[in-house]
């Protein structure tokens, strides 16, 4: 027993002179040198490099990190066995990425690449000014030296790019409208907001498909186009001006475009705007990727044509003197309320220096009577695309039933379809009152159909026969409602006040004379 342990002694004894020795012939410096050496020629006969996206870089928040993450979580890149569901604040959309360390592949250009998803415990910490997660978490990527430079000049952008458009797709669109009298929120903005949940979209809106083609195709080259509106000098940004009879689906229109886009809505009421000053406020406090909205643009201020020569819009600009100009609904004038917004105002608005503090606007003007309009607020660079929404065609027919009653036109009877046909034009029957008719029987589809082509019988019969069509009468009920609106809005001004606008008016008539 005495030789066995004698033995190991003796073992252990040349094993640690020649411990020593080593540490002798080899110090912790040489040592650190041949391992770093070994690791070079490694990486010389490697082919792949690697790259690490930490969650947090020092003590701030990684941008790249989270674009990965929710590029990653796109239906189109995803491809692992076993993810993790994720559903963000102010979302409706659940989406999915990797669980913890576990790895997919991606293809950028034809280029593969590797991402891992590295979760690790974090130490302990004694102090820190900001409070650290317990997991350390982050992104490797594995890409081939020779595609390093593609990958990193091209396909980290793409990423950030992707992940915006995810994150916007994600969210809730939300519509806003201008506080009332310019007033601010408790956050200081002047727009307040709400969900936006109208389910219109270019499929179920009742026009014609050739129409809607052209427009779809024109707004995905405008969301397109950044890198030619900068080639060209042009403000990204594009107007349109959606016009025709009440009815007609000019609104369906405005929120089907921002479900296209996914874009949110800002309805701009200008009876509530004090000045041309508060009006660019409201504009520099909107977001890109929006839609700028004035509905019945002819009936919220006087914007009429200059060139008709009445004695209300034969001046050039527009008088602090006309009631409609210095006053919204609440009365008042000048500092105590007034609203003194101008033509030139306006125009700068939508295509002056400030319309380009921001980018990929569109602006939408509506209205039912374009001629009305001045010549200026509709040339081109404000409003590039006129869109005429007119009375019910057969095409928008057919999708009105496809709506409503779930018909395809194969399912209809061919002589009720020639009929239909026949007489839809002739009837001028808008999209709002046919669906109308249709919701009322939508529990009988052939009741729907029988009451709807005796409806549009009906209304041509009565134009045929030299009554009064149903445009002019939709003409006039709409001149009422205009001129009610402008009497309500238009407070009660004094004799003496009167007297010397209509004065200032003469001066500024001869003026232009």
């Amino acid at each position: 027993m005495k030789e066995y342990w004698g033995s190991l002694a003796s073992i252990l004894g040349v094993l640690a002179f020649c411990q020593s020795l080593l540490q002798v012939l080899f110090p912790p410096e040489l040592r650190f040198a041949t391992v770093k050496l070994f690791n070079r020629i490694f990486n010389v006969f490697n082919s792949y490099c690697y790259f690490d996206i930490t969650e947090i870089d020092g003590v701030n928040t990684n941008e790249l990190y989270n674009a990965v993450q929710l590029y990653l979580s796109s239906s189109v890149s995803i491809s692992g066995s076993r993810l993790s569901l994720t559903r963000a604040l102010n979302s409706s959309v659940i989406t999915f990425g990797l669980t913890n360390n576990d790895t997919l592949f991606d293809t950028f250009n034809g280029v593969t690449v590797l991402w891992e998803h590295i979760v690790t415990q974090r130490q302990a910490q004694t102090f820190s000014w900001r409070p650290m997660p317990d997991e350390k978490r982050g992104f490797t990527l594995r890409i081939k030296k020779k595609d390093k430079s593609l990958i990193l000049d091209s396909y980290l952008d793409y990423i950030m790019e992707k992940a915006s458009d995810i994150r916007r797709k994600n969210e809730d669109r939300l519509l806003y409208t201008n506080s009332r009298g310019g007033s601010l929120d408790s956050r200081g903005h002047p727009w307040e907001s709400v969900p936006f949940k109208h389910p219109s979209t270019f499929e179920t809106l009742a026009m014609d498909p050739a129409k809607k083609a052209e427009i779809m195709e024109d707004l995905k080259d405008f969301a397109n186009g950044q890198s030619f509106y900068q080639k060209t000098g042009r403000a990204w940004k594009r107007g349109y001006l959606l016009y025709g009879p009440p009815g007609t689906g000019k609104s369906s229109m405005i929120a089907a475009m921002a479900n296209y886009l996914g874009y949110d809505i800002y309805d701009l009421e200008l009876t509530e705007v004090h000045n041309n000053s508060e009006l660019r406020k409201l504009l520099m406090k909107t977001s890109s990727k929006s839609i700028i909205v004035i509905e019945d643009i002819d009936c919220s201020i006087n914007l009429s044509n200059r060139k008709k020569g009445t004695a209300n819009n034969s001046s050039i600009g527009r008088s602090y003197c006309d009631p409609e100009m210095r006053s919204g609904p609440g009365g008042g004038t000048g500092d105590e309320g007034g609203n003194s917004i101008t033509l030139s105002g306006l125009l700068n608005f939508t295509d002056g220096l400030w319309s380009c503090c921001g980018s990929e606007r569109i602006f939408v003007f509506t209205t039912n009577h374009a001629d009305k309009l001045d010549p200026a607020l509709l040339r081109s660079g404000r409003m590039d695309m006129h869109v005429f929404m007119s009375y019910c065609s057969f095409p928008a027919l057919k999708i009105l039933l496809k709506n409503y009653l779930g018909h395809e036109e194969s399912e209809l009877d061919e002589g009720v379809l020639k009929e239909l046909e026949e007489v839809i034009a002739m009837a001028e029957m808008t999209p709002a009152d046919i669906s109308e008719l249709l919701i009322k029987n939508r529990r009988n589809k052939d009741k729907a159909v029988i009451e709807l082509l005796e409806a549009l019988k009906e209304r041509a019969e009565r134009k045929s026969k030299g009554g009064e069509s149903v445009r002019e009468k939709n003409l006039n009920d709409v001149e009422e409602e205009e001129q009610e609106k402008r009497a309500l809005e238009s407070p009660k001004e004094g004799r003496a006040f009167d007297d010397s606008c209509e004065k200032d008016e003469e001066d500024e008539e001869k003026k232009i004379e």
